[in-house]
């Protein structure tokens, strides 16, 4: 049987086609068949550990097996992110993105990786607020008072804060350079152990996320300042706004999921959609509710065009305010 060209051509392209729409297939099929490592770039007990967890629970369930959440602190999760980029794209090691790694992109100089290229953003997990917190012996009461007393002792308070170039420390550089005071900033390696100082005076305040401080805060070991959101949080309702002392100051959080370059999109698209269904559970809704966070419902692309927007912006502060790492 003689076959005109063209007929012969689509024959050959559809031959070629199958091993790849068979792979797809199976891997869509069998995708995660042994135990997922989700990176966090802080140490356990702060507001990326505790929400990973949660999701890491959700997921485990769901899809039958195990999530192992793995921190990896330091240099503003620098180290965490250096892992998951030189890990093997086929979505068994996934990095917990904060607010962090777009501060980083602008913060330090040079990086053994580029963010924006090397990881793929994959689904959103939570945002919130901050909250400026000090210790009790402080003698203000409020973000004026505590400007004013800023003031009468340049360079005298250390701010806390869960590592260098997290959003914690921008969030703190920000409100120097807004507020026009001097502190000195002492990084730690997680939030859990820089709320620990707080507590006991070794440093004076930071900006410390909703998961983490809350419990201390309702607890009455620290004392709640201001929240950096634009209005009022309904998590802390009598707490002002930071912004009501220091006019057009606002510093926002997050966390989300991503994996590295060249991770199949069958694979991203997967974990987007159990992500976003474990979101959308009011089970998990309600834990994160009592966290303070409020969930980010996003695809793919609106998680990586909200990515790039966070690293403009947070490089512009990381300009403007002069911060460099320690």
């Amino acid at each position: 049987m003689n076959l005109p060209r063209r007929q012969l051509l689509q024959l050959a392209i559809g031959a070629m086609a199958l091993p790849v729409t068979a792979s797809r297939a199976a891997l869509a099929q069998t995708y995660p068949n042994r135990p997922m490592r989700f990176i966090v770039g802080f140490a356990p007990g702060g507001a990326t550990d505790i929400v990973a967890r949660i999701m890491g629970q959700w997921l485990s369930e769901r899809l039958g097996q195990q999530i192992i959440v793995e921190n990896r602190p330091g240099a503003g999760s620098n180290i965490a992110t250096r892992e998951v980029v030189d890990s093997p794209p086929d979505g068994y090691t996934v990095l917990v993105i904060t607010g962090s790694n777009a501060v980083n992109a602008t913060f330090y100089e040079t990086l053994p990786f580029n963010f924006l290229k090397d990881i793929i953003p994959v689904a959103g997990l939570v945002r919130y607020p901050l909250v400026m917190v000090e210790n009790l012996s402080m003698p203000a009461k409020t973000v004026s008072e505590f400007i004013s007393y800023a003031r009468a002792n340049p360079g005298k308070i250390s701010m806390g804060s869960y590592g260098t170039g997290t959003t914690g420390h921008l969030a703190g550089e920000l409100f120097k350079t807004m507020a026009h005071v001097d502190m000195v900033h002492v990084p730690y390696r997680g939030e859990a152990p820089a709320l620990t100082d707080i507590i006991g005076g070794q440093v004076q305040v930071m900006f410390s996320t909703p998961p983490g401080c809350l419990g201390h805060i309702r607890g009455g070991k620290v004392r709640a300042l201001g929240v950096t959101s634009a209005t009022r949080w309904e998590g802390l309702p009598d707490t002002p706004t930071v912004s009501d002392a220091v006019p057009g100051y606002e510093a926002i959080s997050w966390s989300g999921i991503g994996v590295p370059r060249s991770t199949s999109q069958e694979v991203i698209e997967m974990l987007n959609r159990e992500i976003n269904a474990g979101l959308a559970d009011q089970r998990i809704k309600k834990r994160l509710a009592d966290l303070g966070t409020t969930p980010m419902l996003l695809t793919p692309t609106a998680f990586s065009a909200f990515v790039a927007a966070e690293t403009e912006k947070w490089g512009e502060v990381v300009k403007s305010s002069g911060a460099k790492p320690d």
